[in-house]
């Protein structure tokens, strides 16, 4: 297994407490966020793999109480988030997964509380690219070759115990 990861700014909030969350990331120009990965893989007995990922800012929220109130703003301006992976694999017995992902902003809350007012700003000026180079042959299980590139993304799941 090979993996590589860069990140800008990264938040986890966890509580069980009534919750009011102000988030601000911020990457300004000058910054460069990329992983690259380079790597000859073969004559391996079991499975194969490798993931490179960059992300510029990524918040996550999650709480159980009565009020749940978030406030998030992020910003990339980064020259990029980056993800490369170069990989020649070959002679494998089991499956061959190759992943590479770059994102500019990303956003996660989840709550039961009955109260959830959630205001999220996202703004993405970067370069967000993701490439996958492979060269796979001679693979005894299955192959996966997958690269994203994502601006912007948001998850909120609101949830009831009743």
């Amino acid at each position: 297994m090979a993996q590589s990861t860069a990140a800008g700014n990264m938040i986890d909030i966890t509580t069980m407490n009534n919750t009011r969350v102000q988030n601000s990331q911020m990457v300004g120009p000058n910054a460069a966020i990329d992983t690259n990965i380079n790597t000859n893989v073969s004559n391996v007995w079991g499975s194969v793999g490798i993931t490179s990922q960059a992300i510029c800012n990524g918040a996550n929220v999650s709480t159980d109480p009565t009020l749940t109130q978030v406030n998030s703003y992020q910003k990339c301006n980064a020259s990029d988030p980056a993800s490369a992976v170069n990989a020649n694999i070959s002679n494998i017995a089991g499956d061959a997964v190759v992943q590479s992902m770059a994102l500019g902003n990303s956003f996660e809350a989840d709550s039961n509380a009955p109260n959830m007012p959630i205001v999220t700003k996202q703004f993405n000026n970067s370069m967000t690219a993701s490439t996958v180079h492979a060269n796979v042959s001679n693979v005894g299980g299955s192959t996966s070759l997958t690269s994203s590139a994502i601006g912007n993304t948001a998850q909120i799941i609101h949830y009831s115990t009743n």
